[in-house]
C-alpha cells in the first residue's frame, strides 16, 4: 500500500526513533508498504518516520541508481565490484566512519524540490538486522554509504539540511516554509 510521506515541519521527523522489537505487529507489511511508497515517489531510500512511524527502520536501493548511471560515471560513486544494494535496515547502528570525506548533492522525499551539497564519510560500517531479522555487520562505500547515512539520520531525528551552513539554510527558509504550509506540489502523497 502506498502511504503518504511526512513533510518537513512534522515533529516526527525530529524524534529519536525507538528500536524495532522483533515481534512488532505488522512489521513485514510496513516494510512492504515502505518499498512501494518509495518506488512510487521515485526515491532511493525511505525511513519509517517518513511514513509516520518513529521506528529505527529504513530501506535503501542504490542498485537502481547504479544501473541508471553511465558506466563511466559509476566509478565516481561506486567502488570497483560494487553494484549497489536493495536492503532493509532494522535497528541499524553505524559503528565506524571513514576519515575520507566527499561531497555530493542530496535531496529528500520529505523536503521536496530542494537539493543541496552535503559532506559525508566515503565509507561506513553498519551493524543491523535485515527484514528477516538476520544480523549483519557490513562496510558500505560511496553512494550506498551516503544513502544509508541519510536514512540512518532520519532515525536519529536529523535531516540533511542540518548539515548546511547557516547562510545556506537562511537562503532556503522561504522554500522550507512553503513545504511546512503544504504549498509545494509533488507527484506522490505527502502530508
Amino acid at each position: 500500500m502506498i502511504r503518504s510521506i511526512v513533510a518537513y515541519g512534522n515533529p516526527i521527523l525530529r524524534k529519536q526513533c525507538v528500536h524495532v522489537i522483533e515481534d512488532l505487529f505488522h512489521l513485514q507489511q510496513l516494510i512492504d508498504d515502505m518499498w512501494e511508497t518509495m518506488y512510487n515517489a521515485d526515491g532511493c531510500g525511505l525511513a519509517a518516520p517518513q511514513v509516520g512511524h518513529s521506528l529505527r527502520l529504513f530501506i535503501v536501493d542504490s542498485k537502481t541508481t547504479y544501473n541508471n548511471l553511465d558506466p563511466e560515471d559509476r566509478t565516481s560513486f561506486f567502488e570497483e565490484g560494487d553494484t549497489g544494494i536493495i536492503e532493509t535496515f532494522i535497528n541499524a547502528e553505524i559503528i565506524e566512519r571513514s576519515e575520507r570525506l566527499w561531497e555530493d548533492d542530496e535531496g529528500c522525499l520529505s523536503i521536496p524540490g530542494i537539493s543541496q551539497t552535503v559532506t559525508r564519510p566515503w565509507s561506513i560500517t553498519v551493524r543491523y538486522l535485515d527484514r528477516d531479522l538476520q544480523k549483519h555487520q557490513k562496510t558500505f562505500t560511496g553512494l550506498t554509504a551516503r544513502m544509508i547515512q541519510h536514512e540512518y539520520d532520519h532515525t536519529q531525528g536529523i535531516l540533511y539540511v542540518d548539515y548546511l551552513k547557516p547562510l545556506t539554510r537562511k537562503l532556503l527558509e522561504g522554500k522550507l516554509k512553503k513545504i511546512v504550509k503544504g504549498l509545494v506540489k509533488v507527484k506522490y502523497p505527502i502530508e
